[in-house]
């Protein structure tokens, strides 16, 4: 992590936290939480990507699964349209620590 290039690709890699009803219930039984992330990234930047981002309160990735979401097919009156392609990653972090969400900000690594 110490190439500058490097370290500017991880902090674009993860995009949002992917909220729905599905996520919660993951997020509550299981300590995962879901991003939405650029759809090149690696299991291993993902994993850098979280830990960076989180390095303050020194979060330990365990695994990261990744999905590859197809966009579907959309009608517009009379065309038809698709929405893009996007990639998913589920994050399980160590037992006992927690993702929270409200020390990010624009400026985080200046």
């Amino acid at each position: 992590m110490n190439n500058p290039a490097n370290y500017e690709r991880l902090m674009h890699v993860i995009q949002a936290p992917y909220i729905s009803e599905k996520g919660t219930f993951i997020g509550e039984a299981y300590n995962q939480t879901i991003f939405r992330v650029i759809k090149n990234a690696t299991k291993k930047e993902i994993k850098d990507a979280v830990e960076l981002l989180w390095k303050d309160q020194k979060i330990e990735v365990v695994k990261v699964q990744t999905i590859n979401v197809k966009g579907k097919q959309k009608r517009f009156g009379r065309h038809v349209g698709k929405r893009s392609n996007w990639k998913k990653a589920i994050v399980s972090v160590k037992e006992g620590q927690e993702l929270t969400f409200t020390h990010l900000t624009k400026a985080e690594g200046k």
